[in-house]
């Protein structure tokens, strides 16, 4: 890299051209980073300002309200709309954001201009928890920008959920495994489940509004539970719910010694693999999960695992599972494989986009 370009600031516009002279637009630029170049606009003479932002977002908005009846969504997933390095989920009038670039950390001041002029929101929260942000050489923190902070709810399937937008894990709520739950919730009736990792209880509480008879959510963050019984008692199901505070694999290695059976077995892990180094164990370790969980489904039960590592592939992470599950004994069909549901567009030219993976599957 010359000397002039390595001096520029990391979040700066630069326009880009060819030794053949062809102009390749305008980019965000960062000397210090691994991606020293992310592009803005294919336009070399655009000016990347609130008002250029807002037109981004009011894509992305647009979108979003021909795909979704209510406000609660993944409003922008980086690339694919055009704002490489950013996230923004939305929870009615209430915003989380997340800038995964110096670039976007640069930029947010005409983020939130823009966002105040499409939505107005009357609470905006800066999560920039992100370990992406060590590449950028950012600080990892977690702020609010506007509006007073407290508890949010977010409405999915006719459901409520309580968020703490500051203290839960990623943005406050998974919104990309939206159609998952779904999809899972309505095999549960009148069977009983088990949500591993629950998190929240987004899978769990789904199973048991649609019917189970049963359901066990198990996590290791007594905070995360609480807000399984708060979501239990919102949904009205509240005698059909029990939690566990435990470290997932660890409960889940008792329960196979136990002989444990479930109808609807649930295993949505954290991400096994942050770094492109941690893709050995990290295999590994999905090949565990799924021997772990399909022990515990009962004949003719369902078994729903994921992966939300963008360095696993999908292929080696169907591999792995195949192999847990044989290793379990157990003889599966594949009733679906997929990934993030429309608000997380995925780039054409950028694999690590399709971050998310599920497989659900049924057992003879």
């Amino acid at each position: 890299m010359n000397p002039v370009a390595k001096a520029l600031p990391p979040g700066s516009l630069v326009r880009l051209e060819g030794d053949d002279g062809v102009k390749h637009g305008v980019w965000h630029f960062n000397p210090h980073s691994l991606i020293a170049a992310r592009k803005l606009d294919r336009n070399p003479d655009a000016t990347c300002d609130a008002a250029w932002f807002k037109k981004r977002l009011q894509e992305a908005l647009t979108l979003r309200d021909k795909l979704f009846d209510r406000p609660h969504y993944c409003r922008i997933h980086a690339e694919a709309d055009g704002l490489p390095g950013l996230v923004i989920d939305r929870y009615g009038d209430a915003v989380t954001i997340q800038a995964n670039s110096a670039c976007m950390e640069a930029a947010t001041p005409l983020i939130l201009e823009a966002l105040k002029m499409l939505i107005a929101p009357s609470m905006v929260i800066a999560r920039n928890d992100s370990a992406a942000r060590d590449l950028e050489g950012l600080p990892e923190e977690t702020k609010l920008l506007q509006g007073k902070a407290g508890m949010i709810t977010v409405e999915e399937s006719g459901l409520s959920f309580a968020v703490d937008p500051l203290g839960g894990q990623k943005t406050g709520w998974f919104f990309d495994q939206h159609e998952h739950r779904a999809r899972v919730a309505r095999l549960a009736k009148g069977g009983t489940v088990l949500d591993a990792f629950c998190h929240t209880g987004g899978f769990g509480i789904s199973a048991a509004v649609a019917g189970a008879a049963h359901v066990t959510l198990l996590d290791r963050s007594e905070a995360a539970l609480a807000l399984v019984m708060d979501a239990a008692q919102r949904n009205g199901v509240t005698d059909r719910v029990e939690t566990q505070k435990a470290e997932a694999l660890e409960a889940l290695e008792r329960m196979v010694g136990a002989r444990k059976r479930f109808g609807v077995v649930i295993t949505d892990p954290p991400a096994f693999a942050k770094v492109r180094k941690d893709q050995p164990a990290a295999l590994r370790a999905f090949g565990k999960l799924a021997r772990l969980g399909a022990s515990l489904v009962e004949k003719a039960g369902f078994f729903f695992i994921a992966s939300c590592s963008h360095h696993v592939a999908a292929g080696e992470f169907a591999d792995a599972v195949a192999w847990g599950v044989q290793r379990a004994g157990q003889e599966a069909r594949i009733l679906h494989m997929g990934g993030a549901g429309p608000d997380h567009p995925l780039h054409s030219m950028l694999p690590g986009s399709a971050y998310l993976k599920g497989i659900l599957m049924q057992f003879r």
